[in-house]
């Protein structure tokens, strides 16, 4: 052989068979698999809307709005006879209320991630995935607000909150982690919202010009808003996008360290403590891929999305979650040794019962879930069995949920004066309004999936080779390469 041939079996599309291709191993698995098109990729997203529901929407619809009809009822009965129907108890006056607050705001924090920072960072495979991961954070954020405006007792006091000068000169307390995480998580949803729908925008244009009836046309044209696809509208679109994905890219990281102040800033033992806002961070958005994984593992076989949602992107989000879920990992660690090296008799006993106490059954189900198993995802093969993958992003979520309820029931029910300790325990009204909030959840994210683009059309054409110029397969001049007569 020649010195300097190149040999391999791969030969890229679009690119002249004597062009020296590149080395199989520098060449990358395409974003979109087998080299669709741009009407390809408009008519299988659109193809999702435009047709009847499937027989699996109305059988996952049904009891999830079933489950919101129970979270109503259960609401109703809260505010008219009192939080007294949860199981909140002395010395565990926080429970499951703020237990799942948390949870569902960490399940928000992965749509921000991807959409905001990923973009920032030039991350185009985040295209297939980003617009589902958006409204789930949307959706999530909605379910978590539930849960600090029943907190607070008299829930038609919740205006309270914000700073609306009346004339009794009332105004919030500025002092308390509750007013923080009311701004915090209002602004995150707001900016959420702008985000998610600026990306909308040329999609439903799409939708309205494909649209077969009045009423569809109408509605998807309203939500357009006169969008074109003009050089203005687009330079206009790029340029907002960008500055929501400015703004965007800060809350991520404060509005769960906010949260976690919520904790930090008290003086109990395991919560007063500064790892705090990097620890709920890094959990959050572990909690937040785990559950992009439980939604569009399922959501890729039954919309024959594989062309779309690849295996590289499954293979992507599993190392994030490795990743997150050894920084959180390690986090574990450290609170351990700072309770030891601190020497102070309560930490090391708080740390103690995490481990050993009446609730130790909960702090092994959160180091499981959380630690152990994701190590499994260091293995290529099992990340690419996507069944494995299933199984693994739910008990990140389990275990994730197992850490909320270890840092504030178990750091709450032994107080400092042992005749005070108590065993919580939630009452069905707990339980019930839990799992309404996933009705409140599959129902809005149900909707939008059969009535809007759960795909960004636009930005997943735009990392295909027929959108780059310098592409063979976008139109650049195909120049034939003479090779050296050396």
């Amino acid at each position: 052989m020649a010195a300097g041939a190149t040999t391999t079996s791969h030969v890229v599309p679009g690119i002249p068979a004597n062009v020296p291709q590149p080395p199989e191993e520098l060449q990358r698995v395409p974003l979109v698999a087998n080299y669709h098109g741009f009407a390809w990729i408009s008519d299988r997203v659109a193809s999702l809307t435009e047709g009847p529901a499937p027989i699996w929407w109305w059988v996952c619809f049904i009891p999830s709005f079933l489950a919101l009809c129970m979270l109503g009822a259960m609401l109703t009965y809260q505010i008219s006879t009192g939080v007294g129907v949860w199981g909140n108890m002395k010395p565990v006056m926080w429970a499951w209320d703020i237990v799942n607050f948390v949870w569902w705001i960490g399940i928000g924090h992965a749509g921000t991630l991807i959409s905001a920072i990923l973009f920032l960072l030039r991350q185009r495979w985040r295209t297939a995935v980003n617009r589902a991961a958006e409204a789930m954070t949307i959706f999530a954020v909605m379910c978590a607000g539930i849960y600090p405006a029943l907190h607070v007792g008299r829930a038609w006091y919740d205006w309270w909150l914000f700073p609306i000068p009346t004339s009794n000169s009332i105004w919030p307390q500025f002092r308390s982690p509750l007013m923080w995480d009311v701004f915090a998580v209002s602004t995150y949803f707001t900016v959420s919202v702008l985000f998610w729908y600026m990306g909308l925008i040329p999609d439903l244009a799409v939708f309205r010009d494909r649209a077969k009836s009045r009423v569809r046309q109408f509605l998807y044209g309203l939500g357009a808003l006169g969008w074109t696809g003009s050089n203005r509208h687009w330079s206009n679109y790029e340029k907002a996008y960008l500055l929501l994905a400015g703004l965007s890219t800060p809350l991520v990281l404060s509005v769960h360290s906010i949260v976690s102040l919520d904790f930090a800033v008290s003086q109990l033992p395991g919560w007063h403590t500064t790892i705090f806002p990097p620890y709920f961070v890094a959990g959050a958005i572990f909690s937040g891929f785990g559950m992009v994984l439980t939604l569009l593992i399922p959501l890729r076989s039954m919309f024959k999305l594989q062309d779309i949602i690849t295996m590289r992107h499954i293979d992507i989000m599993c190392k994030v979650t490795l990743a997150t879920g050894s920084i959180v990992g390690y986090a574990y660690g450290m609170e351990f040794f700072i309770a030891w090296y601190s020497g102070n008799p309560a930490e090391r006993f708080h740390f103690l019962n995490r481990a050993l106490g009446p609730y130790q059954w909960g702090w092994i189900m959160m180091v499981s879930c959380n630690v152990l198993v994701p190590q499994f995802f260091w293995f290529k093969k099992l990340r690419q069995n996507l069944l494995v993958v299933f199984i693994i992003s739910i008990l990140v979520n389990v275990g994730m949920w197992f850490e909320r309820f270890v840092i504030i029931v178990i750091g709450l029910h032994r107080d400092f004066i042992p005749s005070s300790w108590g065993y919580y325990r939630p009452t069905f009204v707990d339980i019930c309004t839990y799992i309404g909030t996933f009705g409140l959840f599959f129902t809005c994210f149900l909707l939008f999936i059969r009535f809007l683009p759960m795909i960004a059309i636009s930005e997943v054409k735009g990392v295909t080779p027929q959108s780059d110029p310098h592409h063979p397969m976008g139109g650049a001049k195909k120049v034939e390469v003479v090779p050296d007569e050396d």
